[in-house]
């Protein structure tokens, strides 16, 4: 529910970056390559689950989703965080930390503008 006009900016911004790191880790798991002997069905399920439980919230500009939603992210910011410091900056691991940190970002914003 929007209850300020700004907020229709920020609940788009917030819907885009969150597609966007859905994007991202859908991709790093299948380049450069698939980690062998595992399933990858597995390890969809547990990179995307946990984001793909707010995916109503964040296209209906739910706050109390938004609220959720930050909490989980700042797990996926803090694994691209290390695996960027591991890997020694590499591209996957520092764009998705990018994404996560503007995520959380554009929903604290979205929460600011859309106050009842």
């Amino acid at each position: 529910m929007l209850y300020a006009p700004k907020a229709k900016i920020t609940l788009v911004s917030t819907a885009l970056l969150y597609l966007a790191v859905l994007a991202t880790l859908l991709i790093t798991t299948f380049y450069p390559e698939p980690v062998e002997d595992v399933s990858l069905i597995l390890i969809l399920s547990v990179k995307l689950i946990p984001l793909l439980l707010f995916m109503v919230p964040v296209f209906r500009g739910d706050n109390r989703g938004y609220i959720w939603l930050s909490f989980v992210v700042i797990f996926y910011f803090t694994q691209a965080v290390v695996s960027a410091w591991l890997s020694e900056g590499d591209f996957a691991p520092m764009l998705l930390a990018i994404l996560t940190f503007a995520l959380f970002t554009v929903a604290m914003i979205h929460l600011k503008t859309n106050r009842p």
